[in-house]
C-alpha cells in the first residue's frame, strides 16, 4: 500500500481523454435493485471499488447469489438471482464498512425482512449519521439492539416480518428527517415493495438537496416499479416523482402504494460523473481540455452541475462527436471566482475548494453544512489543508469562503516551496481534489493515496499516466 503520492505538475495545458469507473452511487442502488427484483439481472459497467465489494460482500452474506465477469471493453458486470424482497438467510453477520449507502440502504433492507442480523461498520461509519433512519425503521416496526452507543454501528436488527416483530402495529405514515443525509429517503423508498401494506414518508427536515434521491426515483422506475409504486399525497406537499418539479412550499410526502415490485433486466450503470469532475477541473485549473469517455448531457447525477460552475469561472463545456461532454479553457483565459450554493451536488465541494485558490476573485462556497458529517468533517479539513497551501479561507456556518492567491504570491510559492504534505483524513474526496491543485502547484504530496479506493481505485495510477 502506498503512503504518499507525489504529484507532479503538468506545466502547461493538457489534452486529457479517460474513461473513469461506473458510477458507485448508481453501483450499489442497482446491485439493490437487482437483488430485491424477481428473477436473475445483470449489470454492466459497474463501479468496482471498495463500497460496491462491501456491497457485493454483504449481499453474498445475505444469501445472494453474485457472478461477476469481465467484459471485452475491460469492463466489470455482475449478475445478481433476485429474491423478490425474501431475503434468503435469516440470521447472518453482515459487514457495511465505510459505505454510506451499504449502511443504509442494507441496513433497510434487514429492517424490513423476517431475519435477525449482526450489523458491524468502520470506525469511520460509528461516527456517521444514522439515528434518523433508524427511527424511522423502528417505526415500521424493526427493532435494533445497539451493542456500544444508541443509533449507531454495531447493532442487532431483526426484521419487522420477525416472529418477535408481526404483532407490532404499521403507522400509514412515518417521519423522516434528510437533513444530514438524503440516503435515508432513498433507503426507504428503494425499499419499499417489503412493505406490502404501502406507507407514506413525511419529510420533516429543512434540506431540499435532493439529487440523489432523483436517481433514487429514476432507476426505480427503470427497474419497472410496477402496481403504482409512489406518488405525492393530496396536500401541498412534494410533486410525483416522475415530475422534474422542484418541491413546493408546505408539507413533503411520498405515498408509496401497496404491493409494489421490481421487475429484473440487463442494467447499464452509467460512468461516475463525481469522478469525472476531478479531470474537467485538470483541464480548468492548468488549461487545455478533458474528455471522459461515457459522461454525456443524458447522464442522470446531480453532479453534472459542476460542470455549470466551471463555466462561470471561464471554462467552455462542449461536446465531441460522439457526444461525450469536454471541458476547456485557453491559456489565455483566467478562472474566476464564483459564488455557488453546492447543496445539491456537495461531493463537489472539495474539487471546487482545491481550484478556487488559482481564479481571479474570491469564491463562496454554501448550503453544504451537512459535510461535516460525512467521511471526515469537510468544511474543516478543506480550511486546513487550503491554509496548508498558503490560501487565505475562512470557515462559514455552511460552507467555507476562499481567497486567492495574487499573481506575485503565487510565482514566490511556485518558485519557493518545495514540499506541501496533504492529510487526506482517509478521505477520498479530500485526495482526489487536493492532487488536482498539486497538478499547477509544485510540491504537493497526498498522504495515504490508497483512501480513494473506497470509490475509484485506480485514481492516482490514470493520474500518473497522464504525465507519461
Amino acid at each position: 500500500m502506498a503512503t504518499e503520492y507525489k504529484v507532479s505538475p503538468f506545466g502547461g495545458a493538457v489534452n486529457i481523454r479517460v474513461r473513469v469507473p461506473g458510477s458507485k452511487s448508481m453501483t450499489n442502488r442497482a446491485l439493490l435493485l437487482a437483488a430485491l427484483a424477481e428473477g436473475d439481472s445483470t449489470l454492466f459497467g459497474i463501479g468496482v471499488s471498495d463500497d460496491s465489494r462491501v456491497f457485493m460482500e454483504a449481499l453474498t452474506a445475505l444469501g445472494f447469489d453474485l457472478k461477476e465477469s469481465y467484459e471485452s471493453d475491460g469492463s466489470v458486470s455482475v449478475k445478481i438471482s433476485g429474491c423478490s424482497g425474501n431475503l434468503p438467510s435469516k440470521k447472518t453477520s453482515v459487514y457495511v464498512g465505510s459505505a454510506g449507502t451499504a449502511a443504509r440502504f442494507l441496513t433497510a433492507m434487514m429492517a424490513l425482512s423476517d431475519g435477525s442480523y449482526e450489523v458491524t461498520s468502520s470506525e469511520q461509519m460509528k461516527k456517521r449519521p444514522m439515528k434518523e433512519l433508524l427511527e424511522a425503521l423502528e417505526a415500521l416496526g424493526a427493532s435494533f439492539d445497539y451493542h456500544e452507543e444508541p443509533y449507531a454501528f454495531p447493532f442487532t436488527v431483526t426484521g419487522r416480518k420477525h416472529e418477535s416483530n408481526i404483532d407490532k402495529p404499521i403507522p400509514t405514515e412515518v417521519p423522516l428527517n434528510i437533513d444530514k443525509s438524503s440516503q435515508f429517503l432513498s433507503a426507504l423508498l428503494l425499499c419499499s415493495p417489503m412493505v406490502p401494506e404501502g406507507f407514506t414518508i413525511r419529510l420533516t427536515g429543512t434540506r431540499d438537496a435532493l439529487s440523489y434521491v432523483r436517481i433514487t426515483e429514476y432507476m426505480m422506475r427503470q427497474f419497472k416499479q410496477r402496481n403504482g409504486g409512489y406518488s405525492a399525497s393530496e396536500e401541498p406537499c412534494a410533486t410525483a416523482p416522475s415530475s422534474e418539479e422542484s418541491y413546493s412550499s408546505g408539507e413533503r410526502k411520498y405515498a408509496v402504494q401497496p404491493n409494489s415490485s421490481y421487475t429484473s433486466q440487463d442494467y447499464h450503470v452509467e460512468p461516475d460523473v463525481s469522478a469525472a469532475c476531478y479531470f474537467y477541473s485538470l483541464a480548468a485549473v492548468n488549461g487545455g481540455k478533458a474528455t471522459v469517455i461515457g459522461v454525456n448531457r443524458e447522464n442522470t447525477q446531480g453532479d453534472l452541475r459542476f460542470l455549470d460552475v466551471l463555466e462561470r469561472m471561464g471554462c467552455r463545456v462542449s461536446t465531441d462527436a460522439d457526444g461525450d461532454i469536454v471541458v476547456s479553457r485557453d491559456i489565455g483565459m483566467h478562472l474566476h471566482g464564483v459564488k455557488v450554493d453546492m447543496s445539491d451536488f456537495s461531493d463537489q465541494t472539495m474539487t471546487l475548494a482545491a481550484i478556487a485558490p488559482f481564479a481571479k476573485g474570491v469564491t463562496t462556497i454554501t448550503g453544504v453544512a451537512h459535510i461535516r458529517g460525512q467521511e471526515s468533517n469537510r468544511i474543516e479539513a478543506i480550511v486546513n489543508e487550503l491554509t496548508r497551501l498558503g490560501v487565505e479561507c475562512e470557515e462559514l456556518p455552511d460552507g467555507v469562503r476562499i481567497i486567492p492567491f495574487d499573481e506575485d504570491e503565487l510565482e514566490k510559492r511556485m518558485e519557493e516551496v518545495k514540499e506541501i504534505r496533504i492529510e487526506t483524513y482517509n478521505d477520498h474526496r479530500m485526495a482526489m481534489a487536493f492532487a488536482v491543485a498539486g497538478t499547477f502547484l509544485p510540491g504537493v504530496i497526498i498522504d495515504n493515496p490508497d483512501c480513494c479506493r473506497k470509490t475509484f481505485d485506480s485514481y492516482f495510477d490514470i493520474l500518473t499516466c497522464l504525465r507519461v
